[in-house]
């Protein structure tokens, strides 16, 4: 299978030779310099798209839905507040929502801190990604909020607190100003959509996308991907990749990156940069600054490359845009604030919870 690797949400500076000839994605200088004290793992058996068999750290649940007269099945996890908690249980619920390259479990560490804290805390596999269903749909963050209150419902969630990363934070956005009466506060970690990619990044077929996700099946370079969002690599960032990459070597790898390439459509499609200023709710902001996530960065020439995911600048900017909101800047820290500054993100997301 090929090596070749094109990303659609792509960070750092772009160094083809670390992936091979024709390798378009762009790897930080700092994920080749990773000192390598243990042969880096090699998976050999393959996943499902759903992840079937592949453990977890809560019960699974599903919600069945009809989207757009499918049949699908929502994936998610409904953690309760630890009973004995210093702080007691808090009676409110917090919500969730993953990025495009990552699932419901990527959120682990936080969903602990939040429990013990003494929250219920709900965490989706929204359709599309993760355990959840790979159907054909047109995406939108619409159709994924629609998802997420039918979930709230089943669960007899009046209101919950919500935080979302990376796209997770577009789609947080969007159920917010779709469903206020549904949200309490926002908290957006790293949120790709503070540009809009269409002034920068080329429009691509969905054909086009499908085809180079499809090539997307060599574990160097998803690991190089991987790498390149955090500023220092840690083993425990590799539970990432080696979802990724097992779910290639299965036979229905094919449905999972036609899945992928219609939600990158619609993250490039569907910007949240000018509704910032509508929201009207709490909202932290926790801004890695060493980030430079950029929905289809690989696809733009390089002048706009360079201008792509400039997230110090993106992060006031929306700070500015979004009333009242709060701006936590985190430096030295990438792409994922709640595991590369693990204590700090909790304790400002809790910080802010509770005001």
């Amino acid at each position: 299978m090929s090596n070749t690797r094109r990303t659609f949400l792509t960070v750092g500076a772009t160094t083809a030779a670390a992936l091979g000839a024709g390798a378009v994605t762009a790897v930080s200088a700092n994920a080749a310099e990773v000192p390598r004290t243990r042969p880096e793992p090699v998976y050999e058996t393959p996943l499902g798209i759903a992840m079937e068999g592949y453990p977890s750290a809560h019960p699974v649940r599903f919600l069945r839905l009809v989207n757009q007269g499918e049949t699908v099945n929502m994936a998610y996890l409904d953690i309760a507040p630890a009973p004995h908690s210093p702080q007691g249980v808090s009676g409110r619920t917090v919500l969730l929502l993953h990025g495009k390259n990552f699932d419901g479990g990527a959120w682990e560490p936080t969903a602990r801190a939040l429990a013990a804290a003494g929250h219920r805390v709900v965490v989706p596999d929204q359709i599309g990604f993760g355990r959840s269903s790979k159907p054909a749909l047109e995406y939108s963050f619409e159709l994924l909020a629609r998802n997420t209150v039918a979930l709230l419902d089943q669960l007899e969630v009046a209101r919950a607190d919500v935080i979302g990363h990376s796209m997770g934070g577009m789609l947080g956005v969007r159920f917010a100003l779709e469903h206020p009466d549904r949200t309490g506060r926002l908290v957006l970690a790293n949120p790709v959509g503070l540009e809009d990619y269409r002034e920068l990044v080329p429009a691509l077929s969905t054909e086009r996308l499908f085809a180079d996700e499809l090539a997307n099946t060599g574990l160097e370079g998803i690991r190089a991907f991987y790498r390149a969002y955090v500023v220092q690599w840690r083993r425990a960032y590799e539970r990432n990749v080696e979802l990724r990459y097992r779910v290639t070597l299965g036979g229905e790898y094919p449905r999972w990156a036609l899945a992928s390439a219609r939600t990158y459509q619609m993250a490039y499609h569907q910007p949240v940069l000018a509704d910032l200023p509508r929201l009207r709710l709490p909202v932290l902001l926790v801004i890695g600054q060493k980030d430079r996530a950029a929905i289809g960065k690989s696809y733009a020439t390089p002048e706009n490359r360079a201008k792509l995911g400039d997230f110090p600048v993106l992060g006031r900017r929306a700070a500015a845009a979004i009333p009242g909101a709060r701006l936590v800047e985190l430096a030295d820290v990438g792409h994922l604030p709640q595991l590369e500054a693990r204590e700090r993100f909790e304790r400002e997301v809790l910080a802010f919870l509770r005001d």
